[in-house]
C-alpha cells in the first residue's frame, strides 16, 4: 500500500470518527439538557410558530382596553 493510499484511508477514518463523536455529543447534550418543564409537544410548537406569523386581531392601547378584551373572552 502506498503512502498516499494510506493517508487517504486514514483521512476517511478520521472523518468518520469525527462524525460519530459529533453525534454522540449531540445525544449526550440532548439527554442532559432537558427542560425542567418537560418536552414540548411538536404539534404545540408548530401551532405557536404558525400563530407568530399571523396578523394580530387586537391592539391594546392601555391596560383598560386589554382587561376589557379579557372580560369578553
Amino acid at each position: 500500500m502506498t503512502t498516499q493510499m494510506l493517508v487517504k484511508k486514514l483521512n476517511r477514518e478520521v472523518a468518520h470518527l469525527q462524525k460519530e463523536v459529533s453525534q454522540l455529543k449531540s445525544f449526550a447534550i440532548g439527554m442532559l439538557a432537558q427542560d425542567e418543564e418537560g418536552a414540548y409537544r411538536p404539534v404545540f410548537v408548530r401551532e405557536i410558530m404558525r400563530a407568530l406569523k399571523e396578523k394580530p386581531r387586537y391592539t391594546f392601547k392601555s391596560k383598560h382596553s386589554f382587561l376589557k378584551q379579557i372580560e369578553k373572552a
